[in-house]
């Protein structure tokens, strides 16, 4: 039996899938992916990411949020769209949403600002929180702690800190996502993984970025899935069907999904 695997963050309603979107979703059934959670970036994107949703109804499944690249000068006409959306459909998670310190520091401020909203959302809603950091992950536990009155839960996607750091935030009641940079060469990822109880993990492929070894440097996408779970397999010693059964329950909890039944993905 073929267990399935859950991919918690995919950008497939971007230009880069517009050829050949129908075909991406095919191979990552056929790989045993049953669910596709995608994150939102910012206004412009809700138009297609919903088609998704629509097109694919039960497969590819929304999130709302403001990416932090995203927080620009228009950053709070951009939040006001964005909190409008939560009146009108049903999503999965708050998100993305976090800092990114990486490419520009201008809207460092805004950005902690916009973060504060979303956890408010979160809170609000009874959502998990999905966090993008980039340079950034003490600033962005500086925020969380702001709110610790608030009862919060999400995960850190494509967790990009120390296994000191990675412990904080499990501390702080969040999962880890998981992705294909786990099986880069000499990946600080991995030395995560191996600190980490599984019940804290789960996967993702952030396609169509930072695709698996050996796909490393092409277009990404969920059916790569399965290469993330064995070198997760791997660096824990265990099976890969444990690794799928374990990420699936936890994503399943996490983002409230209905149960799965294996059978349906026998292979």
């Amino acid at each position: 039996m073929v267990l399935p695997l859950i991919d918690t963050h995919t950008h497939i309603y971007l230009e880069q899938f517009n050829q050949d979107r129908a075909a991406v979703v095919d191979r990552a059934l056929d790989a045993q992916v049953s669910h596709l959670l995608m994150p939102n970036i910012d206004s412009h994107t809700v138009v297609s990411m919903m088609k998704v949703a629509r097109d694919f109804q039960g497969i590819c499944l929304p999130m709302m949020g403001l990416h932090p690249t995203s927080v620009k000068a228009t950053w709070m006409t951009e939040l006001e769209v964005i909190e409008g959306w939560f009146e009108k459909h049903d999503f999965v998670a708050v998100g993305e949403t976090g800092i990114d310190l990486y490419w520009d520091k201008t809207y460092a401020a805004e950005q902690k600002e916009a973060l504060s909203r979303h956890i408010i959302w979160a809170s609000k809603f009874d959502l998990p929180l999905v966090i993008h950091a980039r340079n950034s992950l003490n600033e962005i536990f500086d925020v969380l702690e702001a709110h610790s009155n608030l009862s919060l839960t999400g995960v850190f996607h494509c967790f990009p800190g120390t296994p000191e750091q990675a412990a904080k935030a499990l501390d702080m009641g969040f999962m880890l996502g998981i992705g294909g940079v786990v099986t880069y060469k000499n990946s600080l990822m991995a030395d995560v993984v191996r600190s980490v109880g599984m019940e804290h993990l789960i996967l993702e492929t952030d396609a169509p970025f930072l695709s698996p070894f050996p796909h490393r440097g092409k277009r990404n996408e969920s059916a790569y899935l399965p290469y993330i779970a064995e070198k997760i397999a791997e660096l824990k010693g265990i099976e890969q069907a444990e690794i799928a059964r374990i990420t699936t329950e936890n994503a399943n909890r996490l983002f409230g999904l209905m149960s799965l039944e294996v059978s349906e993905f026998e292979g």
